[in-house]
């Protein structure tokens, strides 16, 4: 074969969407920077106790509400308590919650919304009308009414209470996806062959939201550990032996400015976890709708 027989043609590099997704996302320095706060706070509520010193029920009763040092990294409280010990067990309660939260609640309002949408007619405003009398509740009202029930007997309750009262919003936006999905090519083709309905809405529409649903739960963590925190900083949330960031809140407000460690930590871990978190979720949005970012940029000009 001679030379000018050969056909020099441009490498062109072929990426699949979830390459491109991740690229948009990593040249996104704040989105960046959220998901190596959460990594951290991660190995910080998990590993911690592996090097701390003490364990966050016991107490040093040498020292008393004495301030960060070489045997207590964050300081005691008035009983001895180590704070570090007690920041990371708040720190994992936190976080367990609102990973669960997220993830039932996102999976609770994909299931609804899209059968709601998808259905239509009666079901779909039977659907409707629930999801509406849940918005008009006073939720938080609402749980602390119910904390009798729950506190003292299992966490795995208040999860479940946060749950019920945290899925209805993304439903609808759910709900309105799937109306328009149902009428796509692809979806009258599997109707028409006698799909299952229920194998048409989890193998055909909910994989066409997935970035919304990965989107809304990411942003359903920080939602959920503010709502777990102010339930229990008011005493209605985690009750005691057992501690989280918003019991550890409540112990060191009235100590804030005396002895700040009390709060300093347990403030600033809750403030940084929850920005991080909806840093993450405004990255993964611009990531998976590049074109939502542009609006931005230029709402901002």
């Amino acid at each position: 074969m001679s030379v000018d027989q050969v056909s020099f043609e441009p490498a062109v590099e072929r990426i699949t969407r979830g390459q491109l997704i991740r690229r948009r996302f990593f040249r996104n320095k704040t989105a960046v920077f959220g998901l190596c706060v959460i990594a951290f706070m991660f190995v910080f509520a998990f590993g911690g106790p592996y090097i701390g010193q003490w364990n966050y029920s016991e107490s040093d009763f040498s020292s008393l509400l004495k301030g960060p040092s070489a045997s207590h990294w964050f300081g005691t409280t008035q009983i001895g308590v180590d704070v570090f010990a007690q920041t990371t067990r708040g720190l994992q309660k936190s976080l367990i919650i609102g990973l669960l939260v997220a993830v039932f609640s996102t999976g609770l309002s994909a299931i609804v919304g899209a059968f709601a949408g998808y259905l239509g007619g009666r079901a779909d405003k039977a659907t409707m009308w629930f999801v509406d009398l849940l918005l008009v509740l006073p939720s938080f009202l609402v749980l602390v009414i119910l904390s009798r029930f729950y506190q003292g007997k299992t966490w795995l309750l208040l999860v479940v209470g946060l749950t019920i009262f945290d899925w209805m919003i993304t439903a609808r936006v759910v709900r309105g996806l799937a109306m328009s999905l149902r009428e796509r090519d692809f979806v009258r083709a599997a109707r028409y062959m006698g799909v299952p309905t229920r194998i048409i809405i989890f193998r055909h529409l909910l994989p066409n939201m997935a970035s919304i649903l990965i989107i809304a739960a990411t942003l359903n963590v920080g939602g959920a550990i503010l709502a777990e925190t102010g339930l229990s900083y008011l005493g209605f949330g985690v009750a005691a032996p057992d501690v989280s960031l918003g019991t550890l809140i409540a112990e060191g407000t009235g100590a804030a400015l005396t002895y700040p460690w009390l709060f300093m930590f347990s403030g600033s871990i809750l403030v940084l976890t929850v920005l991080a978190v909806s840093f993450i979720g405004d990255g993964l949005r611009d990531a998976f709708d590049p074109g939502a970012l542009r609006v931005k940029k230029n709402a901002k000009s």
